[in-house]
């Protein structure tokens, strides 16, 4: 981790913190820091800046710590993404979160798979896990939100109109159709569908609204190659 994300809780002073758990096994196995070094560290969804060890044994890591700096800008985007398998969606929000993405809606799709939806993965605590890495990569501080909605036709007509409203609105499928645009300036709203993508149904109901279509080419991709692949053409 290139940053290490203090709680209230740590705080044993207005300027003093004590880690234990994971932080701590970490900072031993990984960083191996002795007193007197100094770490980045950052205030969930709070501000970053440098913690000076003061004290590191097996059982806790105590420092003295500066938060004077604010977190990276959130990247402009809200993600609509079809829920990709367990497994995928693991690497899926860790990249989206390391690259600023502080919305993403996880939304059903006919080629979405009903057992997907029982994850345990898709619990407030369990997600906030998987998020956590990807802050940690980009010394970020703000988590995301993350939104379940399990039925697509309401989710697409009572949400959808009202989050794009001021934004892009794109939605990504393998055609022979408009390339994504590059370096946009404003807020976009990115709709992804499944690896095999949307049904035309569904594509139809996207394009009603006033998405344009978009493509990377005709290759279908895994959807945690595409996600990093279109944020980075995007911005």
């Amino acid at each position: 981790m290139n940053l290490i994300l203090l709680y209230e809780e740590d705080f044993a002073g207005p300027n003093t913190v004590r880690l234990q758990g994971r932080r701590l096994k970490h900072a031993i196995d990984v960083l191996r820091p002795a007193a007197g070094d100094g770490l980045t560290v950052g205030l969930l969804n709070g501000p970053v800046g440098r913690g000076t060890i003061t004290s590191i044994s097996p059982d806790a890591l105590e420092m003295a710590v500066v938060l004077d700096r604010e977190a990276p800008s959130p990247l402009p985007l809200t993600l609509i993404l079809a829920l990709p398998r367990p497994k995928m969606l693991r690497r899926v929000l860790l990249s989206s979160a390391s690259m600023g993405v502080k919305k993403i809606c996880l939304i059903n799709a006919a080629r979405v798979e009903k057992s997907f939806w029982k994850s345990p993965l898709l619990g407030k605590e369990r997600l906030q896990e998987q998020l956590l890495p990807g802050l940690e990569q980009a010394e970020d501080t703000l988590m995301p939100e993350v939104l379940l909605r399990p039925l697509f036709k309401p989710f697409v007509e009572d949400e959808l109109p009202a989050i794009i409203t001021n934004t892009l609105a794109l939605v990504a499928h393998p055609a022979e159709e408009e390339n994504c645009p590059r370096e946009v300036d404003r807020h976009v709203t990115l709709a992804i569908g499944p690896e095999g993508g949307f049904i035309p149904y569904e594509i139809e109901k996207f394009v009603s609204l006033g998405f344009r279509q978009i493509s990377m080419g005709r290759r279908p991709l895994r959807v945690e190659t595409v996600v990093p692949a279109l944020l980075a053409r995007l911005f």
